[in-house]
């Protein structure tokens, strides 16, 4: 057979390649695309003959069922899916993104799903209307391909049509975490950490260039933590909305930590992303126009925002002396002492 292969854009997929190939994708066809992980063939999961012909093409065992890609939060419900409240606070902070859950259905049936950042991925699922099964675009056993120039090498002949949407973002599989006990388990590693996946909390610290406040915050709260042998229970992490990429820690600020007893030198500026803010369950800024640059960016996590100092900005100590900086860390510590008593008290107790 000859396997239409067609360039995309990534950026801002073409609705008529989209609509050509959702139509494909309901006519029982078999489509390749590129999700943000690697190159997955797509599958109406409702249509027997070609899950049929899947299972053929990548010479894959009937016993290992396929990864159901969705593209809204309502799809596990109309899947009849039953998800916990821990499972569902969890796809709500990385997805869309390189996750996928192993869940169980009503008939407790153990079932994979996963809602892919990747633009084309999204938009063409949803113009499908349907469920799709996406397993990586190789035959099982090989490399799974991270551009269409690999899909084109192993499938061609193989499968109706190709979207070339150039090279994948992160190049490496999802992370799949079995949801179905209470303790969540990860049973294949992948794009994101255990630790990201598993901890209790996520928090973040956000000043301006995140070399000072912000870093000043993480370490104090980290310190807390590793004192009350709760650092594997909280992600705690920093960010700037300069996004001063790979900054050190400003020179003072090393200082008021090292007489802390904490070592800062290791740390490396970032900015904020719409993945960090969404993972965290706190945000902590350190001025209010920290929070209106956030909320400008994502609206909808307005109830995670809020200031380390209440009602008052903590000053900006860039530039100045070491006793202002002695200063503003003595602030900060004070504020990250009370959050750490706030939310994590429970858990010290225990």
């Amino acid at each position: 057979m000859q396997t239409e292969i067609i360039k995309i854009n990534p950026n801002s997929p073409e609705p008529d390649l989209i609509k050509r190939a959702a139509e494909l994708l309901r006519d029982g066809k078999l489509v390749a695309f590129p999700t943000e992980t690697v190159y997955g063939i797509g599958a109406n999961y409702l249509d027997k003959n070609a899950i049929d012909r899947l299972y053929k093409i990548k010479k894959r065992s009937k016993k290992k069922p396929f990864t159901i890609h969705i593209s809204s939060f309502e799809s596990p419900g109309y899947l009849d899916i039953v998800l916990s409240k821990k499972a569902d606070r969890l796809i709500r902070k990385f997805w869309p993104g390189p996750l996928t859950i192993v869940a169980l259905d009503k008939k407790k049936q153990k079932i994979g799903l996963r809602m892919p950042s990747n633009k084309i991925a999204l938009e063409l699922i949803s113009a499908s209307k349907l469920p799709i099964a996406v397993p990586s675009a190789n035959i099982s056993g090989n490399k799974a391909p991270t551009s269409a120039r690999e899909v084109i090498s192993e499938m061609q002949g193989s499968i109706d049509m190709i979207l070339d949407g150039g090279p994948t973002d992160i190049g490496i599989e999802s992370t799949v975490l079995d949801v179905t006990e209470e303790a969540f388990k990860i049973l294949r590693q992948g794009a994101i950490s255990k630790k990201d996946l598993l901890a209790d909390y996520h928090v973040l610290f956000v000043c301006t260039g995140n070399s000072c406040r912000s870093v000043m915050a993480k370490a104090m709260l980290e310190k807390f933590l590793k004192q009350a042998g709760l650092s594997d229970n909280v992600l705690v992490d920093s960010a700037g909305t300069g996004g001063f990429t790979g900054i050190s820690a400003a020179a003072n600020t090393a200082q008021v930590m090292k007489e802390e007893g904490v070592d800062v030198s290791m740390h490396r500026g970032k900015g904020i992303t719409p993945a960090l803010l969404k993972k965290s369950d706190f945000i902590f800024v350190m001025e209010n126009m920290h929070r209106d640059v956030i909320l400008t960016r994502l609206p909808e996590i307005k109830s995670k925002v809020r200031l380390l100092k209440e009602n008052e900005n903590i000053p900006d100590p860039i530039g100045k002396s070491l006793e202002e900086y002695r200063r503003v860390k003595n602030i900060i510590r004070d504020k990250v002492e009370n959050i750490f008593l706030e939310l994590f008290k429970k858990e010290n107790k225990g």
